[in-house]
């Protein structure tokens, strides 16, 4: 048996997949497995993953589904004693799956183990997390004030160290852990999942790591934006919404007005804008709060339009 699974979610984008499988190939030494969620793929685009990649295991998903739910469905299945969530906008620069496995024995107190992340150009995206409250939430979201350029000891230090939250664009679990603890929750759609699962994890007595001597290109899904933020953007949103105000229904209602006020603010300023995507996020985003609706159904209302209307 391998003993690291990397399982990796792809939304039919060959374009960000393949390079980044050419380089876990190139760079891990060690025995491991990949897992794809092949997401809404087109017949050719399946094909052709299979053909190029015959060592990789293909889980298909072909109803709507958000990070978490994808990541599951392969995460049930993986039986090794380590598993890495990664994203298909990442690369490989070095044996990052060998290095993280190295780090988490080192560290017997470990529950996760991540890299640091950089963006395309090798610049500093990334080194842990900090703790993450609805203040930290509003702020960033309403004015984007980054959470994690906060000056504190969970981020940002020389070799293995403690950080609060992981990101999930690449992080290593043992297996038989993250199944005791229900994987993903699948309540959220597309974000804060990773927060939700590192919180988790603390608020248990748990420890998450940070190895900065190893090294993630993550390319962040590019530079064009997509008309998908329509849909992403308020599922997004509502996701927050139920993890910062989990505990107080109050909370939970000073969150929707406030993130509803926002919203329909910036889509009154983005009305002197040339910038429909965004200008529909933020709409789509004002009209959610007033809702019931989970992540999830936020998501498959606003992309059946999309995929109607295209």
């Amino acid at each position: 048996m391998a003993k690291a699974a990397i399982v990796i979610v792809c939304m039919n984008n060959l374009k960000n997949l393949f390079p980044c499988l050419d380089s876990i190939k190139q760079y891990t030494k060690i025995s491991y497995e990949v897992w794809v969620v092949a997401y809404l793929f087109s017949m050719e685009n399946l094909k052709l993953l299979r053909e190029k990649y015959p060592w990789v295991i293909v889980v298909e998903s072909n109803e709507i589904r958000g990070f978490s739910e994808n990541n599951n469905l392969a995460l049930r299945q993986v039986q090794t004693e380590y598993t890495l969530v990664l994203n298909d906008d990442t690369l490989f620069k070095e044996p990052v799956l060998d290095e993280l496995v190295v780090a988490m024995e080192k560290t017997p107190e470990a529950k996760v183990m991540s890299p640091k992340l950089v963006n395309a150009d090798g610049s500093y995206q990334s080194c842990g997390k900090n703790p993450v409250n609805w203040y930290y939430f509003l702020r960033e979201d309403t004015f984007g004030l980054n959470n994690n350029f906060r000056k504190t000891q969970f981020i940002n230090k020389p070799g293995i160290f403690q950080t609060y939250n992981i990101s999930g664009a690449c992080f290593l679990v043992k297996t038989d852990f993250f199944r005791q603890e229900g994987f993903f929750d699948e309540y959220y759609f597309f974000c804060p999942e990773d927060i939700a699962f590192s919180t988790k994890v603390n608020e248990e007595g748990g420890k998450c790591y940070v190895d900065s001597d190893v090294t993630l290109y993550h390319l962040c899904g590019g530079t064009r934006k997509s008309v998908v933020k329509t849909a992403t953007l308020p599922a997004q949103r509502m996701g927050c919404v139920h993890f910062h105000g989990r505990r107080s229904f109050l909370l939970r209602m000073f969150l929707r007005m406030w993130i509803a006020m926002t919203s329909f603010g910036k889509y009154i300023l983005l009305s002197i804008k040339n910038d429909q995507i965004e200008k529909k996020a933020q709409l789509h985003s004002f009209a959610s709060m007033f809702t019931n609706q989970t992540p999830k159904q936020i998501f498959t209302k606003y992309y059946l339009q999309l995929k109607k209307n295209s």
